[in-house]
This record gives C-alpha cells, sequence and structure tokens, in this order.
C-alpha cells in the first residue's frame, strides 16, 4: 500500500501529438471484422469484459484488445492513438475537442450506461447509513475518526482508500467536496479488487469503488466481494430523515442514491471501423442488456421498475 498523493493528470501536449501521429494509417478494419486496442476505465472491467466477450462471439473474425487503466491514463492513450476508443466517465475537455477538430475529425462521445460510485467498509463496521454531508466531511478530512460519525464506536483513525491516484473515483470524489484537498489519511492501493481486501482486513478502513465490482448478483465474483464487506446507504441533502440508499439498480436509476455517475465511450475513429461496430454495438439491445444484468442502468433503451424492495431491486427494459 502507498500513501496517496493527488497528482493533476496533465494532457499531452497537443501540438506535439498532432505531429507524431499518422494522417493515413493503413487499417483494414471494418465495423464487424479485424483488430483494434481500446482503453477502459477499470472500474469498469467486469461489465466491459462481457461486451467484448459477446461482440467476439457474435463477429467471429473481430478481435478488441483492452487496457484496463485508471482515467487519465485511459484518456491519454486515445489521445496519443494507442486507442481506437475509451470508456469512462467523463466527455471531451475543450483542449481534447479542439485536438480532434484541428485535424477534422468529429469526435464521438455516446453515453452507453449509468453507473455509481459504492462506498464499503469493513465487516465489524456497523455504521453503514451516512448522510452526504457525512460522506464530504470524511472525504475532505473534517472528520477523521470513526466517533465522530457515532459516538458509540469502538473504532479509532478512518482510513480512506481509493483504487488509484489517477482514478475516476478520485476526481468524482474531489468534485463532490468541491475540488478542495481529500482528507491527510486517504491512500492508494492497486485497483478496486485491491480496494475491497483492504477494507475487508482493516477495521478503520472505508473504500472508494466503481459498483460494477459489486452490482451484478448473478455473478460469483460479486458474491465473494459482498461476502468481505459492507456497503454504505447514503442520504442525499434533499432526503427525508431515515431516506438512505444504496448502490442499487433502480436507485441508480431513480437518481435517489447520492453518488451516481454517467458513463460514455470517447472515439477520434475518422471512419466506420471495428470502434464504430462495437460503439454500436453497446448502445444496441443486446449491449444495453448485458449492462442491465450486471447491475448498471441502460442508457439508450427505457427501463421500469418491476420489483419494490429494499433489500433487491431491480429494473427490466
Amino acid at each position: 500500500m502507498k500513501t496517496f498523493k493527488l497528482t493533476i493528470p496533465v494532457i499531452f501536449i497537443l501540438s506535439f501529438l498532432f505531429g507524431c501521429r499518422s494522417e493515413n494509417p493503413k487499417e483494414s478494419d471494418t465495423p464487424t471484422t479485424g483488430e483494434i486496442t481500446i482503453s477502459v476505465d477499470e472500474t469498469f472491467k467486469p461489465v466491459v469484459d462481457s461486451e467484448i466477450d459477446t461482440f467476439e462471439k457474435i463477429y467471429q473474425y473481430a478481435k478488441i484488445k483492452v487496457n484496463y487503466r485508471p482515467e487519465a491514463e485511459t484518456m491519454a492513450d486515445l489521445l496519443s492513438d494507442s486507442a481506437r476508443l475509451v470508456i469512462l466517465t467523463r466527455k471531451f475537455t475543450k483542449e481534447e475537442q479542439s485536438y480532434f477538430e484541428k485535424r477534422e475529425i468529429v469526435p464521438i462521445v455516446r453515453k452507453i450506461t449509468y453507473d455509481a460510485i459504492a462506498v464499503i467498509v469493513n465487516n465489524a463496521n456497523t455504521d453503514t447509513n451516512w448522510t452526504m454531508q457525512q460522506f464530504r466531511d470524511v472525504m475532505s478530512g473534517k472528520i477523521s475518526r470513526w466517533s465522530a460519525l457515532n459516538g458509540r464506536s469502538s473504532l479509532s483513525g478512518i482510513q480512506i482508500v481509493f483504487d488509484n491516484q489517477n482514478s475516476s473515483t478520485v476526481r468524482y470524489v474531489k468534485e463532490k467536496i468541491n475540488n478542495s484537498p481529500l482528507a491527510k489519511n486517504t491512500f492508494a492501493v492497486k485497483d478496486n479488487p485491491s480496494v475491497i481486501d483492504y477494507v475487508s482486513k482493516n477495521r478503520n478502513a472505508v473504500g472508494i469503488i466503481g459498483v460494477n465490482w459489486i452490482s451484478n448478483r448473478e455473478d460469483t465474483l460479486t458474491h465473494g466481494f459482498l461476502k468481505k464487506v459492507r456497503v454504505v446507504a447514503l442520504a442525499s441533502d434533499t432526503a427525508q430523515t431515515g431516506e438512505y440508499y444504496q448502490p442499487y439498480q433502480a436507485y441508480i436509476a431513480q437518481k435517489v442514491y447520492p453518488l451516481w455517475r454517467e458513463v460514455y465511450v470517447l472515439s477520434g475513429e475518422a471512419r466506420a471501423g471495428l470502434g464504430s461496430g462495437f460503439i454500436s454495438f453497446m448502445a444496441s439491445d443486446r449491449g444495453q442488456r448485458i449492462f442491465l444484468k450486471a447491475g448498471l442502468v441502460p442508457a439508450t433503451m427505457p427501463v421500469r421498475l418491476v420489483e419494490i424492495r429494499s433489500e433487491n431491486i431491480k429494473i427490466t427494459k
């Protein structure tokens, strides 16, 4: 484990990248054939693995190589032409948009699903109902001991654990605390499974992960993770007393769980290649059903609530 030190992602000097890119690469892929490399925010590894596996089974002459990275590295791959497309939780910045416009390319920005940030604690910790103000106070360091959340708690100093110092979870949480510095008692490990493992072994820890790692209730990996930790329920600033929500699918869809996110696929592909084909697949009915099964919320097809129970709320098309 290493001490967390926030670094601001630095975009590559675009003029340098512009000079390094090939203007007329010899590309032979089509929307359903060929081979490409993509880069994906590591918080979405479980569901993107499923999307790629299904796509390649349908289109047997298509091969998608995927690199799972922190958000900052993911975007750097796209700008350096190391990835045909990227999947992450933000759109292009003005500088990134301008980069493609200078090349006379209209970049693709497609919302494909909704997910959330999950807050997890050790199984021995019973403080699992937080208000958003308490969440912000913990993340910013205003609250640094468990006894400040619950005067009867026998736990000591809070340890905040993220996956990576350049991840989307770090950026998202910083936005929630108005881009103030994160608490000094904050650490980064390696990835989302490492966060879950650390929290499961440390009673004072609170972990921040992408919900996709614990959202698919039919997946054995998810069941294993959920046995190791507790998931915190959050109340929004406008919620009535006692209205705490865990990051269940329906609560994300209704946006009553406060830490929900939009997920985008971004591409600078200048023609209809395999990247465009994979984007179309993820946005299609079949691709959206994969997100649905994974416990996320589809972005391009209508959904409806089919069961209202606090312990297991689901949505369907």
